[in-house]
C-alpha cells in the first residue's frame, strides 16, 4: 500500500507539465492547503485502524515547510516501522513529458534525498515513483546512480501510455531491470488503471474499486523487505493524502475487510 503525499499546488493544473500546467496556483505555497490538513489527518486515523504498512511518497519541497515536516514526524513516531518514506521528486515535474535531461534529474534527486534522508530518518526507503507516473528508460540508470533500489513509477495501461516519453512501458520496465532496479508496477484491471484518479472518475472507479476489493492483505512491518526481494510477488496500489478529505474526512481506501498478513 502506498499512498503520494502531493498537495494542491502540486496538481499538474498547476505544475510541473509543458502543456498541462496553465492554472497559476493561487493558495499559499509555504503551508500545507486546508484540503491537505484534512486529508492527513483522515490518512492519520486510517493508519490507527489497521496494523498493515504503507509507503508515503513524499515530494520533498514540502519539507522547506515547518508544520508538514511536524506533520510528518509526528506520524512516523505514531506508527513507527509501519511507515516508510519514498522519493516523490523534489517537485511535481513530469519528467517524461520534457525532453530527457539526465543533469536536471540526477539534481533533483540529490536535493530530494538529502531533504528526505534528513527529516524521515530511518524511515526513508531508496524507493522512487516519478510525478504524475510520468517515468522513461533514460531515468532509470540516473536513480541507480542515485542509490535507489525500487522504482514504483509503471502505470501499465494503454490508456496512458504516452506518459512513457514515447517509449513502450514494455520499454521503460526493461530499461529498470537492466539498471538493476526493481519495478513494482501499479495494479491494473482489464488493462485500465485502478489507482489514483481512476478511483473516482466514472466508470473507471467501479473498474478500480473491485479491483482494491481483490487485493491481498496489507504487508505487515516485518515484511517490507519483501518489496526489495525480485523474487517476491507484490500487488502494489495508491491513492493520495487528499484522497481522505473527501466525504468530510471520512473517505478511505476500499480495501477488503481483512487484516495486515
Amino acid at each position: 500500500m502506498t499512498v503520494d503525499a502531493d498537495d494542491l499546488r502540486h496538481l499538474p493544473q498547476h505544475q510541473g507539465h509543458p502543456t498541462r500546467s496553465t492554472v497559476p496556483f493561487k493558495g499559499r505555497s509555504d503551508q500545507p492547503s486546508e484540503a491537505f490538513r484534512s486529508g492527513w489527518e483522515g490518512f492519520v486515523r486510517w493508519m490507527g485502524s489497521h496494523d498493515g504498512a504503507v509507503t508515503l511518497f513524499v515530494i520533498s519541497d514540502a519539507l522547506e515547510e515547518h508544520a508538514f515536516c511536524e506533520m510528518l514526524t509526528e506520524a512516523l513516531n505514531a506508527f513507527p516501522d509501519r511507515l516508510t518514506v519514498g522519493c516523490h521528486g523534489h517537485t511535481h515535474r513530469s519528467w517524461s513529458a520534457w525532453d530527457a535531461d539526465p543533469d536536471g534529474f540526477q539534481n533533483m534527486l540529490e536535493t530530494s534525498t538529502e531533504l528526505l534522508r534528513r527529516v524521515a530518518g530511518a524511515a526513508f526507503r531508496p524507493y522512487f515513483r516519478a510525478p504524475n507516473g510520468y517515468v522513461a528508460p533514460w531515468m532509470a540508470p540516473v536513480l541507480v546512480q542515485q542509490g535507489f533500489r525500487v522504482d514504483s513509477s509503471i502505470n501499465p495501461s494503454w490508456l496512458v501510455k504516452s506518459k512513457a516519453g514515447g517509449a513502450r512501458w514494455s520499454d521503460v520496465s526493461h530499461a529498470m531491470a537492466e539498471a538493476g532496479l526493481i519495478e513494482r508496477h501499479w495494479l491494473t484491471r482489464l488493462t485500465l488503471p485502478v489507482n489514483g484518479p481512476a478511483l473516482f472518475r466514472f466508470p473507471l472507479s467501479l473498474v478500480a474499486r473491485r479491483a482494491w476489493k481483490k487485493t491481498p492483505p496489507l504487508l505487515r512491518a516485518a515484511h517490507l523487505n519483501s518489496v526489495e526481494d525480485p523474487q517476491s510477488s507484490i500487488t502494489t496500489v495508491y491513492c493520495h493524502v487528499l484522497d481522505f478529505a473527501r466525504n468530510n474526512g471520512t473517505w478511505v481506501p476500499p480495501l477488503p475487510r481483512h487484516r495486515a498478513k
